[in-house]
């Protein structure tokens, strides 16, 4: 692979460069106003596949954001890799708390990353993560070192859900064929300690409004006999977890599988600082079951959490009002087993039943997605360790995560495709959250490291 190496160690400024043009596009699927940009990011992936060597490049609709598709075909002797990212982001909300602007990406040190990290929406979720790919494909072609066949399926509704996929992937299974799914929107425990994730947890996510009166009230006049919507969701949503911090749902824990001793134990194995863990995000404890501890809690636990609140006046100054209507958005992370559906439809039988007779709920399913366990006694899996092993200097650690990827489960389903998740992220990377980075050492070792997975994965399957 000396080659494949030595290209991009050449083009190392330029494949910087373009991750910076991409990451300029403000490519937010939630908000329609960003739509025009959604649409001009998927053009700009496209012609990144096509310069990077990529044939039969193509926009295809969907009801929603396109996907975009590329291949290249080496032999009918060599397995095909199906790559998945989305070039979709979350919004930037609240702005200002963005130490610059998230769509005007700056790359600047940090104690985690003394190489430099580039901060900007999508830097690390998942625009620079899927662009790793497209650059180590574009190495493996200009070196003539692909060996394997490739698919590209890069998505624009991720971050929303996924809602058009399942049926993109039924009506695509034949251009779709493939030996394994390749994915990198997870990541590694440290820059020093690799990782491979091997279980993600699935979600269910809803937005609740309560409506009391038919306008909004003078607090006065009203106060003390008119119920306040905003007070009793509050009430409402608090009742959802005990003194011990489980879900109260009503049948939410049915299905919920228990690890073994031998497995938490070697979940154990992992290493984490619960005093570094807190100084990183300026807490003073964390919190959850008593029995897990907080790696289990935010993996192979169950979640129920509030994302959002909002109601009455929230402006300047005082309006003493009691609000018509209160909404919150609330998400749950499922652990396997977990059907998303069901627990979407027991939340919603829990909550109509404990809201009081003053006040009408309306609850409205947002999205959601099946957990997923990828095995590690596969040759994928041994491909993807033997290269992480191989460019970190250091056997990677299997390590279950906590975040949801909701199309792994349908991949299986539909395309009958297991997935390696093989990510170059860090926790501390700010995902989802103002100032997002992503390290310049990450986005070059993932580089590094593709070609090698390729490599063996080609190997493996000759033996």
């Amino acid at each position: 692979m000396s080659d494949c190496n030595a290209y991009i160690q050449e083009n190392r400024d330029r494949f910087l460069e373009e991750l910076v043009e991409l990451l300029r596009i403000p490519s937010v699927s939630a908000d329609p106003e960003f739509a025009s940009d959604v649409l001009r990011c998927a053009e700009k992936v496209a012609g990144y596949l096509k310069a990077a060597g990529a044939e039969n490049v193509e926009i295809i609709s969907t009801e929603g954001y396109p996907v975009v598709f590329g291949e290249r075909h080496v032999s009918d002797d060599v397995p095909t890799i199906l790559v998945y990212g989305h070039y979709d982001v979350q919004p930037a909300d609240p702005l200002e708390l963005w130490d610059s602007p998230a769509f005007e990406p700056v790359i600047k040190t940090t104690p985690l990353h003394p190489e430099g990290a580039i901060f900007a929406r999508g830097a690390c979720d998942d625009k620079g993560q899927m662009f790793m790919h497209i650059k180590a494909f574009e190495a493996m072609v200009q070196s003539d070192s692909l060996a394997c066949n490739v698919k590209f399926m890069i998505e624009g509704e991720e971050e929303v859900g996924s809602a058009h996929l399942e049926p993109f992937l039924e009506k695509h299974k034949e251009k779709l064929s493939a030996d394994v799914v390749l994915v990198s929107d997870t990541g590694i425990i440290a820059n020093d300690i690799p990782s491979i994730t091997v279980g993600l947890r699935g979600m269910s996510y809803v937005e609740v409004e309560i409506t009391g009166p038919n306008r909004d009230l003078h607090s006065g006049l009203y106060g003390g006999a008119a119920p306040n919507p905003i007070n009793i969701l509050c009430e409402m949503i608090a009742s959802l977890k005990d003194e011990d911090q489980r879900i109260t749902v009503d049948g939410f824990y049915d299905d919920v599988v228990e690890l073994s001793d031998k497995e938490r134990a070697a979940m154990a194995e992992a290493p984490f600082d619960e005093e570094e863990y807190k100084a990183s995000i300026g807490i003073g404890a964390t919190e959850g079951e008593p029995a897990y501890t907080a790696p289990e809690r935010m993996s192979i636990r169950p979640t129920l959490d509030l994302n959002g609140i909002w109601g009455g006046y929230t402006g300047n100054g005082a309006k003493t009002v009691i609000a018509s209507k209160a909404t919150a958005k609330i998400s749950m992370r499922l652990v396997p087993n977990q059907d998303p559906e069901k627990i979407t439809e027991l939340f919603l039988r829990h909550f109509h039943a404990i809201a009081p007779p003053s006040i009408q709920v309306k609850i409205t399913p947002m999205h959601g997605g099946k957990p997923a366990v990828t095995p590690t006694d596969s040759v994928a899996y041994r491909a993807a360790s033997d290269a992480m092993e191989e460019s970190f200097g250091r056997k990677p650690i299997p390590f279950r995560g906590g975040g949801s990827i909701p199309i792994v489960a349908i991949f299986e389903q539909i395309l009958g495709l297991k997935t390696v998740l093989m990510g170059f992220g860090l926790d501390s990377d700010a995902i989802h959250s103002p100032n997002e980075h992503y390290g310049v050492f990450n986005y070059f070792k993932g580089i590094e490291t593709i070609p090698l997975f390729h490599k063996n994965f080609a190997e493996l399957n000759r033996s």
